[in-house]
Protein backbone atom coordinates (compact mmCIF):
# COMPACT_ATOMS: atom_id res chain seq x y z
CA UNK A 1 0.00 0.00 0.00
CA UNK A 2 1.44 3.32 -0.98
CA UNK A 3 0.84 6.40 1.15
CA UNK A 4 -0.14 9.51 -0.76
CA UNK A 5 0.29 13.17 0.08
CA UNK A 6 -3.42 13.95 0.60
CA UNK A 7 -6.34 11.52 0.20
CA UNK A 8 -8.70 12.07 -2.69
CA UNK A 9 -12.12 13.20 -1.53
CA UNK A 10 -10.84 15.08 1.52
CA UNK A 11 -13.00 18.22 1.50
CA UNK A 12 -11.96 21.47 3.23
CA UNK A 13 -14.73 21.07 5.82
CA UNK A 14 -13.68 17.51 6.66
CA UNK A 15 -10.05 18.58 6.86
CA UNK A 16 -11.05 21.34 9.30
CA UNK A 17 -12.92 18.78 11.43
CA UNK A 18 -9.95 16.42 11.50
CA UNK A 19 -7.59 19.28 12.43
CA UNK A 20 -9.82 20.30 15.35
CA UNK A 21 -9.84 16.66 16.46
CA UNK A 22 -6.02 16.61 16.27
CA UNK A 23 -5.79 19.77 18.38
CA UNK A 24 -8.07 18.25 21.03
CA UNK A 25 -6.20 14.95 20.85
CA UNK A 26 -2.89 16.72 21.43
CA UNK A 27 -4.30 18.41 24.54
CA UNK A 28 -5.73 15.19 25.98
CA UNK A 29 -2.58 13.23 25.17
CA UNK A 30 -0.44 15.81 26.93
CA UNK A 31 -2.49 15.79 30.10
CA UNK A 32 -3.08 12.09 30.58
CA UNK A 33 -2.91 10.19 27.28
CA UNK A 34 -5.79 8.80 25.27
CA UNK A 35 -5.75 11.30 22.42
CA UNK A 36 -6.11 8.43 19.97
CA UNK A 37 -9.69 8.17 21.20
CA UNK A 38 -10.33 11.44 19.34
CA UNK A 39 -7.81 11.52 16.51
CA UNK A 40 -8.01 7.97 15.15
CA UNK A 41 -11.82 7.88 14.73
CA UNK A 42 -11.61 11.27 13.00
CA UNK A 43 -9.07 9.87 10.54
CA UNK A 44 -11.35 6.92 9.80
CA UNK A 45 -13.94 9.42 8.50
CA UNK A 46 -11.61 10.36 5.63
CA UNK A 47 -12.87 8.76 2.38
CA UNK A 48 -10.59 6.15 0.88
CA UNK A 49 -8.27 5.96 3.90
CA UNK A 50 -7.56 2.32 4.79
CA UNK A 51 -7.43 1.41 8.52
CA UNK A 52 -3.68 0.75 8.39
CA UNK A 53 -3.16 4.14 6.70
CA UNK A 54 -5.26 5.82 9.41
CA UNK A 55 -3.21 4.08 12.13
CA UNK A 56 0.11 5.01 10.48
CA UNK A 57 -0.91 8.62 9.80
CA UNK A 58 -2.15 8.93 13.38
CA UNK A 59 1.30 7.85 14.60
CA UNK A 60 3.02 10.46 12.43
CA UNK A 61 0.87 13.26 13.84
CA UNK A 62 1.11 11.96 17.39
CA UNK A 63 4.89 11.78 17.48
CA UNK A 64 5.07 15.56 16.98
CA UNK A 65 2.51 16.23 19.71
CA UNK A 66 4.03 13.85 22.24
CA UNK A 67 7.52 15.22 21.59
CA UNK A 68 6.28 18.75 22.25
CA UNK A 69 4.60 17.58 25.46
CA UNK A 70 7.68 15.65 26.58
CA UNK A 71 9.94 18.68 26.10
CA UNK A 72 7.50 20.94 27.97
CA UNK A 73 7.22 18.49 30.87
CA UNK A 74 11.00 18.11 30.96
CA UNK A 75 11.45 21.86 31.30
CA UNK A 76 8.75 22.30 33.95
CA UNK A 77 8.73 19.02 35.94
CA UNK A 78 12.25 17.60 35.35
CA UNK A 79 11.28 13.89 35.46
CA UNK A 80 13.99 11.37 36.33
CA UNK A 81 15.32 10.13 33.00
CA UNK A 82 17.02 7.11 34.58
CA UNK A 83 13.61 5.41 34.55
CA UNK A 84 12.02 7.06 31.52
CA UNK A 85 14.78 6.48 28.94
CA UNK A 86 15.23 2.70 29.46
CA UNK A 87 11.44 2.34 29.40
CA UNK A 88 11.35 4.31 26.16
CA UNK A 89 14.01 2.14 24.52
CA UNK A 90 12.15 -1.09 25.33
CA UNK A 91 8.81 0.45 24.38
CA UNK A 92 10.18 1.47 20.97
CA UNK A 93 11.12 -2.15 20.23
CA UNK A 94 7.77 -3.38 21.56
CA UNK A 95 5.86 -0.91 19.42
CA UNK A 96 7.74 -1.97 16.29
CA UNK A 97 6.82 -5.58 17.04
CA UNK A 98 3.22 -4.63 17.68
CA UNK A 99 2.96 -2.69 14.43
CA UNK A 100 4.22 -5.72 12.51
CA UNK A 101 1.40 -7.76 14.09
CA UNK A 102 -1.26 -5.07 13.51
CA UNK A 103 -1.71 -6.00 9.87
CA UNK A 104 -2.15 -9.68 10.75
CA UNK A 105 -4.59 -9.58 13.68
CA UNK A 106 -7.91 -7.70 13.65
CA UNK A 107 -8.48 -5.14 16.39
CA UNK A 108 -11.57 -7.10 17.46
CA UNK A 109 -9.25 -9.70 19.01
CA UNK A 110 -7.93 -7.18 21.52
CA UNK A 111 -10.84 -4.85 22.21
CA UNK A 112 -12.85 -6.98 24.71
CA UNK A 113 -9.74 -7.52 26.85
CA UNK A 114 -8.90 -3.81 26.72
CA UNK A 115 -12.43 -2.82 27.79
CA UNK A 116 -12.23 -5.11 30.83
CA UNK A 117 -8.80 -3.72 31.73
CA UNK A 118 -10.01 -0.13 31.42
CA UNK A 119 -13.04 -0.78 33.62
CA UNK A 120 -10.73 -2.24 36.26
CA UNK A 121 -8.41 0.77 36.02
CA UNK A 122 -11.28 3.25 36.35
CA UNK A 123 -12.74 1.50 39.40
CA UNK A 124 -9.34 1.06 41.05
CA UNK A 125 -8.53 4.75 40.59
CA UNK A 126 -11.98 6.01 41.59
CA UNK A 127 -12.10 4.03 44.84
CA UNK A 128 -8.56 4.93 45.88
CA UNK A 129 -8.60 8.74 46.05
CA UNK A 130 -5.11 8.89 47.54
CA UNK A 131 -3.64 7.01 44.57
CA UNK A 132 -1.08 9.14 42.77
CA UNK A 133 -1.31 12.14 45.10
CA UNK A 134 2.37 11.99 45.99
CA UNK A 135 5.37 10.04 44.75
CA UNK A 136 6.10 7.08 47.04
CA UNK A 137 8.18 4.61 45.04
CA UNK A 138 7.22 0.98 45.58
CA UNK A 139 10.52 -0.46 44.38
CA UNK A 140 14.16 0.57 44.15
CA UNK A 141 17.22 -0.57 42.26
CA UNK A 142 16.96 -3.47 39.86
CA UNK A 143 13.37 -4.28 40.78
CA UNK A 144 12.30 -0.72 39.95
CA UNK A 145 14.15 -0.85 36.62
CA UNK A 146 12.82 -4.32 35.80
CA UNK A 147 9.23 -3.30 36.47
CA UNK A 148 9.67 -0.16 34.37
CA UNK A 149 11.10 -2.18 31.47
CA UNK A 150 8.25 -4.69 31.64
CA UNK A 151 5.71 -1.84 31.54
CA UNK A 152 7.47 -0.31 28.54
CA UNK A 153 7.58 -3.60 26.62
CA UNK A 154 3.95 -4.58 27.18
CA UNK A 155 2.40 -1.17 26.59
CA UNK A 156 4.75 -0.46 23.68
CA UNK A 157 3.55 -3.64 21.98
CA UNK A 158 -0.07 -2.66 22.57
CA UNK A 159 0.53 0.79 21.09
CA UNK A 160 1.94 -0.73 17.92
CA UNK A 161 -0.99 -3.13 17.57
CA UNK A 162 -3.90 -0.80 18.36
CA UNK A 163 -2.96 2.35 20.26
CA UNK A 164 -5.95 4.17 21.82
CA UNK A 165 -5.41 4.66 25.54
CA UNK A 166 -1.66 3.98 25.45
CA UNK A 167 -0.83 7.13 27.40
CA UNK A 168 -3.53 6.35 29.97
CA UNK A 169 -2.19 2.81 30.44
CA UNK A 170 1.32 4.21 30.89
CA UNK A 171 0.21 6.78 33.45
CA UNK A 172 -1.77 4.19 35.43
CA UNK A 173 1.10 1.68 35.41
CA UNK A 174 3.60 4.30 36.57
CA UNK A 175 1.26 5.40 39.37
CA UNK A 176 0.02 2.00 40.56
CA UNK A 177 3.03 -0.26 39.95
CA UNK A 178 5.93 2.13 40.53
CA UNK A 179 4.39 4.67 42.91
CA UNK A 180 4.75 7.97 41.04
CA UNK A 181 2.27 10.81 41.47
CA UNK A 182 0.08 11.64 38.48
CA UNK A 183 2.15 14.65 37.40
CA UNK A 184 5.48 12.79 37.34
CA UNK A 185 3.81 9.76 35.78
CA UNK A 186 2.42 11.93 32.97
CA UNK A 187 5.84 13.49 32.39
CA UNK A 188 7.51 10.09 32.05
CA UNK A 189 4.65 8.66 30.01
CA UNK A 190 5.16 11.33 27.37
CA UNK A 191 8.81 10.34 26.89
CA UNK A 192 7.84 6.67 26.52
CA UNK A 193 4.96 7.60 24.21
CA UNK A 194 7.37 9.38 21.85
CA UNK A 195 9.30 6.13 21.59
CA UNK A 196 6.21 3.98 20.96
CA UNK A 197 5.13 6.29 18.15
CA UNK A 198 8.62 6.18 16.60
CA UNK A 199 8.70 2.39 16.88
CA UNK A 200 5.41 2.03 15.03
CA UNK A 201 6.54 4.52 12.37
CA UNK A 202 9.75 2.55 11.84
CA UNK A 203 7.50 -0.22 10.56
CA UNK A 204 4.80 1.81 8.80
CA UNK A 205 7.01 4.26 6.86
CA UNK A 206 8.97 1.66 4.83
CA UNK A 207 5.67 -0.06 4.02
CA UNK A 208 4.26 3.17 2.54
CA UNK A 209 1.31 3.35 4.94
CA UNK A 210 1.70 7.01 5.97
CA UNK A 211 -0.36 9.68 4.18
CA UNK A 212 2.21 12.45 4.54
CA UNK A 213 0.29 15.61 3.71
CA UNK A 214 -2.57 14.73 6.04
CA UNK A 215 -0.22 13.49 8.76
CA UNK A 216 1.92 16.63 8.76
CA UNK A 217 -1.17 18.85 8.79
CA UNK A 218 -2.46 16.97 11.83
CA UNK A 219 1.00 17.15 13.39
CA UNK A 220 0.88 20.95 13.44
CA UNK A 221 -2.46 20.87 15.29
CA UNK A 222 -1.15 18.14 17.60
CA UNK A 223 1.86 20.27 18.53
CA UNK A 224 -0.35 23.19 19.54
CA UNK A 225 -2.61 20.90 21.58
CA UNK A 226 0.35 19.14 23.18
CA UNK A 227 1.97 22.40 24.22
CA UNK A 228 -1.24 23.79 25.71
CA UNK A 229 -2.09 20.53 27.44
CA UNK A 230 1.30 20.03 29.05
CA UNK A 231 1.33 23.60 30.34
CA UNK A 232 -2.18 23.16 31.74
CA UNK A 233 -1.23 19.90 33.45
CA UNK A 234 1.96 21.25 35.01
CA UNK A 235 0.21 24.36 36.30
CA UNK A 236 -2.89 22.57 37.62
CA UNK A 237 -1.07 19.61 39.16
CA UNK A 238 -1.83 16.05 40.21
CA UNK A 239 -5.48 16.47 41.25
CA UNK A 240 -6.41 17.93 37.87
CA UNK A 241 -4.59 15.16 35.99
CA UNK A 242 -6.33 12.48 38.08
CA UNK A 243 -9.75 13.96 37.26
CA UNK A 244 -8.99 14.13 33.52
CA UNK A 245 -7.59 10.60 33.71
CA UNK A 246 -10.89 9.24 35.03
CA UNK A 247 -12.87 11.12 32.36
CA UNK A 248 -10.64 9.83 29.54
CA UNK A 249 -10.63 6.22 30.78
CA UNK A 250 -14.43 6.29 31.09
CA UNK A 251 -14.68 7.65 27.54
CA UNK A 252 -12.35 4.90 26.31
CA UNK A 253 -14.53 2.26 27.98
CA UNK A 254 -17.66 3.67 26.30
CA UNK A 255 -16.01 3.98 22.90
CA UNK A 256 -14.33 0.56 22.80
CA UNK A 257 -17.31 -1.09 24.50
CA UNK A 258 -19.56 0.28 21.76
CA UNK A 259 -17.15 -1.06 19.12
CA UNK A 260 -17.21 -4.54 20.70
CA UNK A 261 -21.02 -4.53 20.93
CA UNK A 262 -21.58 -3.41 17.33
CA UNK A 263 -19.02 -5.90 16.01
CA UNK A 264 -20.79 -8.73 17.88
CA UNK A 265 -24.18 -7.61 16.56
CA UNK A 266 -22.86 -7.53 12.98
CA UNK A 267 -21.14 -10.88 13.50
Amino acid sequence: MSGGFLPEGLTPSLLALVLVAALAAGWVDAVVGGGGLIQLPALLLVPGLAPVQALATNKLASVFGTTTSAVTYQRRVHPDLRTALPMAAVALAGSFGGASVAALLPASVFKPVIVVALVGIALFTAFRPALGEVTALRHTGRRHTGTALAIGAVIGFYDGVLGPGTGSFLVFALVSLLGYDFLNASAKAKIVNVATNLGALAFFVPHGSVVWGLGLSLAAANVVGGYLGSRTATSRGTGFIRAVFLVVVTALVVRLGWDVWTENVRG
